[in-house]
């Protein structure tokens, strides 16, 4: 997707450790046109697919979850990183490695929200090792749910989670796909 590959380009800043920063328009502060043309292009592309509901991770893959759910007219089901009191009955449970916060959470879902037999499509952010998609897979086939897809933001390409998830058979479609990063030279290159 070009238009999200050029504001990467203008306004994401490559850090040390493969790490992007784009907290001025995706993750901290977000920009909604720009979430509105990716919710469109995720409609285009798993359009045929029957979708029920969409699940994401809280807590920067929310908002672009919410827009694609419109153009679904599915509700967002996300899973937390904490238990809460608000959470009462069974959950799903799984155990998520965070590429950024280098940090595993108890990831979980309560069981009245994902059931058997519906099609889940997960929108996330960020894919660089797919610990968080994997959990999350990992939670709808626990559910006895289905995976349809797997809708990224920005994969980095140069890291295994999405060659690992193709792998296995799972369709993920990623809006922008970074083949390498430069903190030095402060350059992004995208496939």
């Amino acid at each position: 997707m070009k238009l999200l590959q050029e504001r990467i380009r203008r306004d994401g800043i490559v850090k040390d450790g493969n790490v992007l920063k784009v907290d001025n328009f995706l993750n901290h502060q977000m920009d909604i046109e720009l979430f509105n043309e990716m919710g469109k292009e995720f409609k285009r592309l798993f359009e045929v697919n029957r979708i029920d509901k969409i699940l994401t991770i809280e807590a920067s893959g929310i908002g672009i979850a919410c827009i694609v759910a419109q153009y679904f007219n599915v509700p967002v089901v996300f899973a937390k990183k904490s238990q809460s009191i608000n959470i009462d009955g069974e959950v799903y449970a799984t155990k998520i490695e965070s590429f950024t916060h280098k940090k595993v959470y108890d990831v979980i879902v309560s069981k009245k929200y994902i059931s058997p037999g519906e099609h889940i499509l997960i929108i996330d952010d960020f894919l660089a090792n797919g610990c968080a998609v994997a959990g999350l897979i990992d939670i709808i086939q626990n559910a006895g749910a289905i995976v349809e897809g797997v809708g990224i933001a920005v994969e980095k390409g140069f890291q295994q989670g999405g060659q690992l998830l193709r792998d296995k058979g799972v369709r993920v479609e990623s809006l922008a796909i970074i083949e390498s990063m430069d903190a030095a030279a402060g350059t992004i290159e995208f496939r």
